[in-house]
This record gives structure tokens, C-alpha cells and sequence, in this order.
């Protein structure tokens, strides 16, 4: 199986738990304003390698990776599941943890369950990015609704599958009171959150796209502030206790 791989990178520190081999594969369906990887959205580009090619050069850092692991991420890694797949199987084999960062956006609620099962068999954790709790907002910000993405996320709580959130934090679109806290009533309904990581909003990609002479959206919006990302997740875990209580 063949997968169309952006890039990997050999120490990833920030892509799961310990240190890990990074898989970056190519193609997205979404288009967030503040995408920090657009030269991941085109669908069949980059480098066509085999899962067990890529399995066989994380090998090499295998010594490194203690508590670690192999994260696949992109662009949107579940765009390919079949070659995810494979590659987590083979890893599996060699006792490696693996986990998917992931949006979530190419679930549809009960249409090939059979590869979603099979691929969730070997998979450790997902890191699942929830963009915003309210569709028409997530339609702004992503081009597409959340209604999947929220149905992956129950399916994966069904699964026993541990998860930890990711929610960016952009200010003016993604830091209302309201919609942090109905975010944290969703999470509060899901038995399988490990962590919640609020990630501030930040403009290094405006060079990245300079450089790829697309037009950066959200040019005139500030980066958030670590004040700004705590109070969003004390906002997102009196949602929780909300839930959790009632």
C-alpha cells in the first residue's frame, strides 16, 4: 500500500506522548482560515512511498522513541485510512504505539465501518482537533460543518478509544464564552478524554504562504495570548463539570 506522504519528521515532541516519528501525509478536504500547512491541502502530491518503507525508516529511531511512538498527521492522515491502516498494523507487529492527529472531517456515521473498526483496532490514541462546537461558525472557519466530526468523536468514546482534544483559540472566532462552554457540555458527554490541549492561535504561517503566494486570511487577527488560552480552558472544563454533574 502506497501512501502520498508530504514530509516526516524523526523527533517529534509535540505530536503525541514521548518522542515520536511523524508522519505527515498529503491532502485535506478542509480549508481553515488559520491553517499553518497549506502546502499539505492538494490531494495527490508529495511522495509515494510504501507503509512498510516508512515503517522500516521510523525503525531507525526506534531507540529514541521510548514512551513514543508513530503519530500520522497532514493535511488530513484519515484521507488515506486504507495506507494509515497498513502502516499502524505493521507497527503494531513491532509493539509500537501509534496515534492519529486528526479533524475528524472525513467520518460519515455508519458508511464503511468496517475500515474505520479495523484501523481503530491498532490505533492507541487519537489527538482529534475540534475546530468549533457550532456548525454554521465551523462552516466559516473550515468550509464544512461538524456533524461528522462530532459523531467521531461519540464513535471513538463508543470504541474505548482514548482521545485528547485540541481546540485553537482565535481571537474574534473561536474565544466566545458561550461557545466554549457548550464545547465543554459536548467533551463532558464523552468517557474517553485524556487531555484537553488549548492551543494558541499564532502567525507563523503568514510567511508559508507568502512564500506559496496565497492570500493569508486572517491577516488583520492578532495571536492569541497565553492568558487568552487559559481562560478558554477554564471555560471548556466548567462545561465539562457542567455536564459531568447534571
Amino acid at each position: 500500500m502506497k501512501g502520498y506522504i508530504h514530509s516526516t519528521e524523526s523527533f517529534g515532541t509535540v505530536d503525541g506522548p514521548g518522542i515520536r516519528y511523524v508522519v505527515f501525509l498529503q491532502g485535506c478536504p478542509m480549508r481553515c482560515l488559520y491553517c499553518h500547512n497549506p502546502d499539505t491541502w492538494e490531494f495527490g502530491r508529495g511522495e509515494e512511498r510504501e507503509a512498510a518503507d516508512i515503517l522500516a525508516d521510523a525503525l531507525r529511531y526506534r531507540s529514541f522513541m521510548k514512551q513514543g511512538g508513530i503519530t500520522v498527521t497532514g493535511g488530513e492522515p484519515l484521507a488515506q485510512i486504507e495506507f494509515v491502516t497498513e502502516l499502524f498494523e505493521l507497527a503494531k507487529e513491532q509493539g509500537i504505539h501509534t496515534c492519529i492527529d486528526t479533524s475528524g472531517i472525513t467520518f460519515h456515521d455508519g458508511k464503511n465501518a468496517d475500515q474505520w473498526d479495523r484501523v481503530l483496532a491498532v490505533t492507541d490514541l487519537v489527538m482529534l482537533d475540534i475546530k468549533h462546537i457550532r456548525p454554521e461558525v465551523h462552516r466559516r472557519l473550515t468550509g464544512h460543518d461538524n456533524a461528522g466530526i462530532l459523531a467521531f468523536a461519540a464513535y471513538l468514546a463508543g470504541k474505548e478509544i482514548p482521545v485528547w482534544i485540541r481546540h485553537v483559540v482565535v481571537p474574534g472566532l473561536t474565544d466566545e464564552e458561550e461557545d466554549l462552554k457548550e464545547l465543554g457540555r459536548f467533551l463532558g458527554t464523552l468517557s474517553n478524554v485524556k487531555a484537553l490541549d488549548i492551543l494558541p492561535y499564532h502567525t507563523m504561517g503568514i510567511a508559508k504562504y507568502d512564500s506559496l503566494g496565497i492570500p493569508y486570511p486572517l491577516k488583520d487577527t492578532p495571536a492569541a495570548t497565553t492568558a487568552q488560552a487559559m481562560r478558554a480552558k477554564r471555560l471548556i472544563l466548567a462545561g465539562m463539570k457542567e455536564t459531568r454533574h447534571s
